[in-house]
């Protein structure tokens, strides 16, 4: 009998696993609140990396393996990477014959472009609108499953909790639609959650508010463990737009941007200075550690510039011309003739949902790809490493969700746990409704982000984090706690503790982590610790408390 799979998610990792799963005949549910056009994958720019070795530099999946693990302080799974690095040239091939318009060289080779912490060019591009045209691909072929019956697209509807068995098992899950407000489960045989990251925490980043990370944090309520929250990746090069953070691509630096600030009357052009191997190309943890030391040197603060004046004009015309419209849109700055003013910003997040290498969760039948999820960038990531990982582990995960056994169960019971899990949403919502505080929920969510943009910065302290975490409690003893905003959606308010829980499990595994590493950059403990903590921060909640411990990286079986 064919499996029905929901996918949770329609960007990058969630068409993906959908058009995986429906590629083997198998019967899929791709739930998202939003089209596939306005998911957050369209928004990457840079590009994917592969090792096409097109440019004769002796490039190979192993150097591509050796620089993700660096880049990543050796916290990732060195098994899950290997598999990832070796698959990527074939996957970049794919891609191409789906349609992807990847930039071309003078011999009609895919054209590659260096990106920051890989020592070879290695990253495929198609200028500055890598995202949208790997999507718009994706997009056709789901399509083609969709005609043919094996894909549902159910748009207009939002994950709101995980339909379980007595041992944990997961049957389906319940989802909201939208336009009606109704509550509807669904029966599924596995379900891969692919919700992208946890941009609506910080508020301010450069990704889509849209990726609340509402579906994290649920799954973080019912027990599934958060791990590496503490990595949070402050993209060197963006700017303040509309109450985000737009991303100027590191594109900019591939192609030959470079990054100063005057001193004595004169541009000092500092990464080079300091790290004349990579320069304006090390990892993006290191540039934007050193621009933050210099906006915050003692003195009057001093503005970071990222000047492009140079570059030659085929280059701003044929590899940067997205970048180059939308500084002029958005930031009334055009790149070709000015610097542009940029600072650090929230952009995106290594840890997630804790999943093994097959992609599976604690909990049988529940698998997770995509930035929700915590796999192939240890304490930083590669830049056009994102989309490597989204389209890949979509794909891991869909395989893992055929050929497990965990949930091949039929109906037996689905509506007795369904109808329980539906009584427990409601009853949770009946006592918030009788609540006695009637606080604003944009408020409390405006509040929170501001105690982990105020304690997660790109240097961070004990005390900082202390102060975060006994602010996040008096937020959730004082507001969150029997409040109900008339205002707002029912299941915004529901959704409200479980967020506070997951930004207080960040804020844990942060304080948690004495040393310095990768993202995690702790002023009072500047080392790295490989003896106490070369190992995976886990958050777990069991209902009442969430602890903290540290657990060992997979052992490297082959490289």
């Amino acid at each position: 009998m064919n499996r029905t799979i929901i996918v949770i998610g329609a960007g990058l990792a969630g068409q993906s696993a959908a058009l995986a799963a429906a590629e083997k005949h198998s019967r899929v549910v791709l739930i998202s609140p939003m089209p596939s056009e306005r998911a957050q994958s369209v928004m990457a720019e840079g590009g994917i990396n592969a090792a096409l070795d097109t440019k004769g530099e002796n490039d190979s999946p192993k150097e591509h393996f050796q620089d993700t693990m660096a880049a990543g302080a050796y916290l990732a799974d060195p098994n899950a990477v290997c598999a990832l690095t070796n698959a990527a040239p074939g996957i970049v091939r794919r891609l191409e014959s789906m349609g992807v318009v990847f930039n071309r060289d003078e011999r009609g080779s895919i054209e590659l472009r260096n990106f920051g912490g890989q020592k070879k060019k290695r990253t495929a591009f198609a200028m500055s609108s890598t995202g949208k045209q790997i999507m718009t691909a994706l997009i056709q072929e789901v399509r083609r499953q969709e005609v043919q019956g094996n894909i549902i697209r159910c748009s207009d509807h939002s994950f709101i909790s995980l339909i379980q068995d007595e041992q944990n098992r997961c049957r389906g899950c319940v989802v909201q639609d939208e336009r009606t407000q109704k509550l509807i489960p669904i029966q599924a045989d596995a379900v891969i959650v692919a919700s992208g990251g946890m941009n609506g925490l910080f508020g301010k980043t450069t990704g889509s508010l849209q990726n609340t990370g509402s579906a994290a944090a649920e799954l973080f309520r019912l027990g599934v463990p958060i791990a590496d929250g503490e990595f949070i990746q402050y993209h060197p090069t963006t700017a303040a737009c509309s109450g985000k953070r737009m991303l100027i691509s590191e594109a900019a630096r591939g192609e030959g941007g470079r990054l100063f600030v005057y001193r004595d009357g004169a541009p000092w052009y500092f990464m080079e200075e300091k790290y004349p191997e990579l320069g304006n190309l090390m990892p993006r943890d290191v540039v934007s550690r050193e621009i933050w030391q210099i906006m915050n040197a003692p003195g009057a603060a001093q503005t970071v510039f990222l000047d492009m004046t140079h570059l030659p004009h085929d280059v701003m015309e044929r590899r940067l011309a997205d970048l180059v419209e939308d500084c002029i849109t958005y930031l009334h700055a055009d790149p070709r003739i000015e610097p542009v003013p940029v600072s650090p910003g929230v952009h995106y997040f290594m840890g997630g949902i804790q999943v093994d290498e097959r992609h599976r969760t604690v909990f049988p039948g529940l698998y997770a790809a995509g930035e929700c999820c915590c796999q192939y960038h240890g304490a930083n990531r590669l830049g056009g490493n994102s989309t490597l990982g989204a389209v890949y582990g979509g794909g891991v995960a869909a395989e893992s969700a055929l050929l497990d056994n965990a949930c091949r169960s039929g109906d037996n019971g689905f509506e007795r746990y369904s109808k329980r899990t539906l009584e427990g949403i409601l009853q949770r919502l009946a006592e918030l409704r009788t609540g006695c505080r009637h606080f604003p929920v944009p408020g409390i969510s405006a509040e929170l982000s501001r105690i982990l943009l105020d304690s997660l910065g790109i240097i961070r302290s004990g005390s900082q984090l202390e102060t975060g975490i006994s602010a996040v409690d008096r937020l959730m003893n004082e507001k969150v706690g029997n409040n109900y905003d008339p205002s707002c959606g029912p299941y915004e308010n529901l959704n409200m503790e479980s967020l506070c829980l997951l930004g207080k499990a960040l804020l844990l595994s942060a304080y948690n982590r004495k040393e310095s590493r990768g993202a995690h950059t702790r002023s009072d403990y500047p080392g790295r610790n490989d003896a106490m903590y070369k190992k995976y921060s886990v958050a777990r909640f069991n209902g009442k408390e969430i602890t903290i411990r540290f657990e060992v990286v997979p052992e490297e079986r082959y490289v």
